[in-house]
């Protein structure tokens, strides 16, 4: 497990920019038999992690959040290489992000650790229109597709593209699964604009992708909305009283 100390470090040298001691934590990391997938895990996540919840709160600039973010990004590619390859599980994802996401870092990772898995993967990142994704799932035909997302913006987006899939239906055992701080900071956000799974870390996404229960029906969703939506008014209601 990584250590309270060198999490503060690492995160130090992020906001610093200063890539030779971020690279030499990362050595001295791994050199104490810590592999690279838990330092994906237990160390550039949570630190990404704190520093976007810096950034919302205000307590670090725009250039040391591009300074750590492309530091991250360069220690990612690097560690790539080093993931544990398992058996093929003859699974397809795609991973997106919504369309203004700026910070594709978190995505690529989780792109990264289903490779890693097994899976056969294709990363879209960020900059890609509903349509383009559209067009892409018709193509490739994943098993899961994974949007990942951030800000509060991003929801609507993410809201629309996941009802036309929905409304097409061409793909019924596709699981779309969604991930990121956007999630994360709302509860039930997920099931509102109707994913079928949440993950709430890079550690969980594996397991809810993995999830073999039946993919809930257009109808059953539609009806699962309507009923949550009924039920907010009614307590509106109530706390207006």
């Amino acid at each position: 497990m990584v250590k309270e100390e060198t999490l503060a470090r690492y995160l130090n040298a992020l906001l610093q920019g200063d890539r030779s001691t971020c690279r030499s934590i990362i050595e001295e990391t791994m050199q104490r038999g810590i592999p690279a997938n838990s330092v994906y895990l237990h160390l550039i996540w949570p630190v990404m992690t704190e520093i976007e919840r810096l950034s919302r709160t205000d307590r670090v600039t725009s250039v040391q959040e591009h300074l750590a973010t492309r530091i991250n990004r360069t220690i990612v590619d690097q560690l790539q290489n080093k993931l544990p390859r398992r058996p093929a599980k003859h699974k397809k994802v795609a991973v997106c992000c919504s369309r203004e996401e700026l910070q594709e870092l978190g995505a690529q990772m989780i792109a990264d650790l289903f490779e890693s898995d097994g899976w056969q993967v294709r990363f879209l990142g960020g900059g890609l229109s509903n349509d383009d994704i559209f067009a892409y799932i018709n193509e490739y035909a994943p098993d899961v597709l994974l949007v990942y997302g951030t800000t509060p913006k991003q929801a609507p987006d993410v809201r629309r593209l996941i009802d036309r899939i929905r409304s097409v239906n061409a793909w019924p055992e596709m699981r779309i699964v969604v991930s990121g701080g956007l999630f994360n900071r709302a509860e039930g956000l997920w099931e509102e604009i109707g994913a079928d799974g949440f993950a709430a870390s890079a550690a969980d996404v594996l397991q809810v992708a993995a999830d073999e229960q039946p993919v809930p029906s257009p109808d059953r969703r539609t009806v699962n909305r309507r009923k949550r939506r009924q039920h907010a008014a009614v307590q509106e209601v109530v706390h207006a009283e």
